[in-house]
């Protein structure tokens, strides 16, 4: 979720742009959120709507989840988001949860806003945050991911059967050739480690939006990062040979990255296929997100 906030808050009095009066008053009643409190408005994500809180006594951040959207590819569950938070609060790679419960047909997550601007360059701190996060022991309740070619392709084929139109055919007939196993022991992925979601302050990342995490492969946070389609929607542009070069020398298990290069062609297989779903939903930037990720592809 690329965070940039519009430039104005107001007072809890003026409902424009606010979140909905009955949240606000929940945070209220809990003790979140005080009369004068301001919000600005954070824009970017392509789901949930966020606001910065600006608070009396600290800065938050707070999310409204819309559950009425599936997608095949990043899961939106706020139960996740705040298991995550709460579990890597003393790790330093992620913010500090601070609440969560139900609204409405929805869920809000609120936590600590954690001071920095979205990654633009410098991949090295996202390689160091990565390996860190998968490092780290499995929280129970989160669900297993991809596992190797056989998952990626099951998974791409049930992405691809909900497209329609002609360049139906073209990425299925780019589906990779050959079969890589299964990791024998998964780790717990973020899942959505794209450039909004990266956030650095004084050299260092620190990874938010974690309603996708996973129990899996981590070459699949690598593939996520490096994903040209994931790099133009974020940050404007694919990242360049030299700038892929260098997060990979910088992530430090070789055997991780080497795992990343046999599952490249299967990784830009499903993210085609992605893609192809958004752009069909209405999505137009996608279409050059799908033109780079079939490239990519060929020169796997």
């Amino acid at each position: 979720m690329l965070i940039q906030p519009i430039r104005w808050s107001t007072a809890l009095s003026d409902l424009d742009e606010m979140p909905p009066p009955g949240l606000i008053s929940v945070l209220i009643d809990r003790g979140l959120a005080q009369i004068g409190d301001r919000f600005e408005v954070l824009l970017g994500g392509r789901t949930n709507r966020v606001w910065k809180v600006l608070g009396q006594r600290r800065h938050a951040v707070l999310k409204l989840y819309r559950n009425d959207l599936p997608n095949p590819l990043f899961r939106n569950d706020p139960k996740l988001e705040s298991l995550c938070l709460r579990e890597l609060e003393l790790t330093g790679i992620a913010p500090k949860l601070l609440a969560s419960g139900p609204f409405d047909d929805g869920d809000w997550v609120l936590y600590d806003h954690a001071p920095g601007i979205c990654w633009l360059s410098d991949p090295a701190p996202v390689a160091r945050v990565l390996h860190r996060l998968h490092t780290l022991p499995s929280p129970s309740d989160v669900p297993v991911g991809c596992n190797g070619s056989a998952d990626l392709k099951a998974h791409g084929s049930t992405i691809l059967s909900e497209c329609q139109t002609d360049a139906l055919v073209t990425v299925y007939d780019r589906e990779p050739e050959g079969t890589v196993p299964p990791l024998s022991e998964c780790r717990l992925i973020h899942g959505d480690p794209v450039p909004g979601n990266v956030l650095m302050h004084s050299g260092q990342a620190i990874l938010i939006d974690w309603q996708c995490p996973a129990i899996g492969d981590p070459s699949e946070d690598l593939a996520m990062f490096l994903s040209p389609a994931m790099q133009l929607l974020y940050r404007g542009a694919p990242l360049t040979p030299a700038e892929t070069r260098q997060f990979l020398a910088m992530y430090p298990d070789r055997s991780i990255v080497e795992r990343y290069a046999q599952l490249c062609p299967w990784f830009h297989w499903r993210m085609a296929a992605y893609c192809l779903w958004r752009q069909e939903r209405g999505a137009a930037d996608y279409a050059q997100a799908l033109n780079l990720e079939l490239a990519a592809l060929d020169a796997c």
